[in-house]
């Protein structure tokens, strides 16, 4: 269900009296308000197709009611986020749990929510029902040929629809590995998944890139053939310039300096995008910025600082997703949460005073360096957040105005309240 463009208003209404003096106080305080306020109305979040339901654990699901039943459900829901908070503009699609039917439908679909197609995501870590051989033992490292070709077919399958939706780019994750020692032969299964991939790199587009996103563990406990950015930037580099390594903040041993990471991928020209969570442990796909949000701001401090010096769009030169399950909340007012958070650490980013932080590092000024990070961190661009979404035509409050209009059970009398959503 989309909202009037009078409820939107009539919110804002409510609330802009005091969204007005938060504001004057950041524009008197920030000098480069304005600035920050344009940047972030320009930069858009990718919704991933399968978010929209319910997520889970090994050990259950638990429906919330109103999960879409069908892909254009799903775009729905996602052309909903995005006129709540204008940052959701666009699709990840994840194939085959959302196999268009109509293309044409759908295009017309997205236009009519003012959405685009991000990068699409091939699934070759679980066996489909009409899939003729087993990827039990892995699908593009696979010690038998025609598992991989068998793999490497979908993926090709996958970067032709994406091609008939506009997007532009395939993301590529394999569960591939072993669970015991002795079980697979390390060096064959790197160069059977280098093989495997050149195929699929030889069927993109032109103007595609393919990401090659990489896990340090799990479903495979032992070994993961492309386990760390170190090997997936292996894969990058022989495969050639549209390849890229993608970077899921969930897929790294605890501690991981990610922020080094992504500036190291960044400086060699081989950082595709990312997929927004947060963890705990391991891979646990919480809400972005609810465990660690110092963290996600130094991410985007490493990264503002990169773009800038190698001349990339913020909003374009990388590829922005979210990637979280939320087995316990509203999945809308999850990924509501998740994009705020993901604005905010950009914004506070955007904050650093880069020349000053440049002495610092170049005097050795330890103290002044944590100074300068912390000063940005700490200080409180929200109402610019705000104002952005405002300018652009969303809601001062998104989250407030989607329970004031009990979106979720109005969603469940629609669609009702133990269905399922496609890919979960």
């Amino acid at each position: 269900m989309l909202l009037t463009k009078n409820k939107i208003d009539q919110h804002n209404t409510e609330l802009i009296a005091a969204h007005s003096k938060k504001l004057d106080y950041c524009r008197a305080t920030i000098e480069q308000s304005n600035q920050i306020i344009e940047k972030l109305s320009l930069f858009q979040i990718g919704i991933p197709s399968w978010a929209l339901g319910a997520g889970g654990t090994r050990f259950g699901r638990f429906s919330y009611g109103g999960e879409p039943r069908n892909i254009e459900e799903k775009m729905e829901d996602i052309g909903l986020l995005h006129q709540l908070n204008k940052s959701s503009g666009a699709v990840s699609l994840h194939i085959p749990w959302d196999i268009p039917n109509d293309i044409p439908k759908l295009t017309k679909l997205a236009a009519e929510y003012g959405l685009q197609f991000d990068a699409v995501n091939s699934n070759t870590f679980q066996n489909q029902p009409s899939q003729e051989l087993s990827y039990k033992f892995g699908s593009l490292q696979h010690v038998n040929k025609a598992v991989r070709q068998q793999a490497i077919q979908h993926n090709i399958d996958v970067i032709k629809i994406g091609e008939s939706l506009g997007s532009k780019s395939l993301t590529v994750w394999l569960a591939d590995g072993s669970c015991f020692p002795g079980q697979l032969n390390f060096r064959k299964a790197f160069q059977n998944t280098l093989e495997s991939l050149t195929e699929i790199y030889a069927a993109l587009p032109h103007d595609w890139k393919i990401f090659i996103e990489y896990k340090a563990f799990e479903p495979n406990f032992y070994s993961m053939t492309v386990g760390d950015w170190g090997q997936s930037l292996l894969y990058a580099n022989k495969l050639g310039p549209k390849a890229a390594t993608l970077v899921d903040l969930g897929h790294h041993l605890p501690n991981a300096n990610i922020e080094q990471i992504v500036s190291i991928l960044l400086n060699e020209g081989k950082l595709g995008g990312f997929h927004f969570n947060d963890s705990k442990y391991g891979d646990d796909d919480l809400t972005v910025g609810c465990i660690n949000p110092y963290q996600l701001f130094l991410i985007f401090n490493e990264l503002i600082d990169g773009m800038n010096e190698k001349g990339l769009d913020h909003a374009t030169g990388l590829a922005w997703m979210i990637d979280a399950s939320h087995n316990i909340k509203d999945p809308l007012e999850d990924l509501l949460q998740s994009v705020e958070a993901i604005k905010i650490a950009y914004a506070q980013a955007l904050l650093v005073n880069t020349a000053s932080l440049r002495d610092a590092q170049n005097n050795n000024d330890t103290v002044l360096a944590q100074e300068i990070l912390q000063h940005a961190f700490r200080t409180d661009i929200r109402p610019l957040v705000a104002e952005s979404r405002l300018v652009s035509g969303g809601a001062l409050e998104p989250i407030k105005l989607y329970r004031d209009l009990a979106i979720r059970e109005s969603l469940t009398d629609i669609r009702g309240s133990n269905n399922t959503a496609t890919g979960l």
